[in-house]
């Protein structure tokens, strides 16, 4: 049985210069095809027992979801209800882009039982929109979650992005300033990273992206912590912000090393001790569930070892920290017996501090969160 359940739309209407999730343009693409496969593999999973009695979650990413009609939404809504039980369903979310969520796909959405949009802002610069490739202008996020709250949605999130080139500190302001006068329940907020196959990888490379820097990027991580607070949000993840009943429970299950199952291209899952990841490209994809199996890439057992490892990294990058009862209770191991060295020697460096039982990251070590996180791997 599987606590989550994340499921893959690869297709967008356009390209962000600095995304390289698994993703194709949506024209000209048996996206019809590509949702009757989807369909097929989640029969497979709920045939294998993966579901069991559900999950507790079902998360709808991409690519852009919706980017998909009305009439493929529910095409994508009607294989979820015949094969995914929802005994246990406490959250069901999908991405968004604002100049996507039309009223007519927010009903059909609300309908069909999602309850939290995760829309994709990012920035509410104009200038700053158009670099990084978006459609959607600053009016459009405003104006979609009016549209969403008048179809009844209440549990929304945005994201939103910083570190961004040529961003000033001022440009992140007055993108805070309007996120927080939306008056959300939960805010994303991640710093750019430039990763390979990308505009942004491309252009870097011919010294062609003109990045803050690290300091103007830790300042800007320190405005959005400090704007958040006087905000009323509290800070849970590195990354994610939230009022108190707001928190992601999908994302919570990552960063808890819990299990998940993947459906569709390119997604993946960790289930049963595996973590196993789908094929990427549609025509693979689409060929392996056709020969009626499941469309599997390659699977890893997850060692013992590797279990902590993923316990330890994953798990500090909440507020919170991680349990030392809940590590002994999973791992039969006190978790100072296991790293006692590591977690000694970032508390010497002002890193870590273990309070109630919980091993967390300090103030200094939320914005030194990868040099903690690098010290459990391997």
């Amino acid at each position: 049985m599987t606590d989550g359940l994340y499921i893959h739309i690869p297709f967008c209407h356009q390209i962000c210069h600095y995304c390289d999730f698994n993703k194709v343009f949506f024209e000209n693409q048996p996206v019809d095809g590509y949702l009757d496969a989807l369909g097929e593999e989640l029969q497979m999973m709920n045939e294998e027992g993966i579901f069991g009695e559900g999950p507790l979650t079902i998360f709808i990413g991409g690519g852009t979801p919706t980017a998909l009609s009305v009439r493929q939404l529910e095409k994508l809504f009607g294989s979820i209800e015949r094969s995914v039980p929802k005994g246990r369903l406490v959250e069901f979310s999908t991405e968004a882009n604002p100049d996507e969520l039309t009223p007519d796909k927010l009903a059909s959405l609300k309908e069909r039982g999602v309850g939290r949009l995760s829309i994709g802002v990012q920035s509410f610069d104009e200038g700053l929109l158009r670099r990084l490739g978006r459609t959607h202008g600053p009016g459009d996020a405003e104006r979609v979650i009016r549209d969403a709250r008048d179809a009844g949605f209440e549990n929304l999130s945005i994201d939103l992005m910083y570190g961004l080139p040529g961003q000033t500190g001022a440009q992140w302001e007055d993108t805070l300033d309007r996120a927080l006068a939306l008056g959300l329940p939960h805010y994303s907020a991640y710093s750019l990273i430039v990763e390979p196959k990308t505009v942004f990888y491309n252009l870097m490379n011919k010294n062609l992206l003109p990045l803050p820097g690290e300091d103007a990027e830790a300042d800007m991580f320190r405005m959005l912590m400090d704007r958040m607070e006087s905000a009323g949000l509290r800070q849970y993840e590195i990354s994610n912000f939230s009022k108190e009943g707001f928190q992601s429970a999908h994302n919570k299950l990552y960063w808890q090393n819990r299990t998940y199952a993947g459906a569709g291209a390119g997604a993946h899952g960790y289930v049963n001790g595996e973590r196993y990841s789908n094929h990427g490209p549609l025509k693979k994809y689409m060929n392996a569930v056709a020969e009626g199996r499941r469309p599997v890439f390659e699977t890893h057992r997850v060692t013992a070892g590797e279990e902590m490892e993923e316990e330890m990294f994953l798990g500090l990058r909440m507020i919170d920290g991680v349990s030392g009862a809940a590590f002994r209770k999973r791992f039969g191991r006190d978790i100072r017996d296991v790293y006692g060295n590591q977690i000694s020697r970032l508390e010497n460096q002002g890193l870590l501090e273990e309070e109630e039982g919980c091993v967390r990251l300090t103030e200094k070590g939320v914005f030194l969160g990868n040099e903690v996180f690098a010290q459990f791997i391997g």
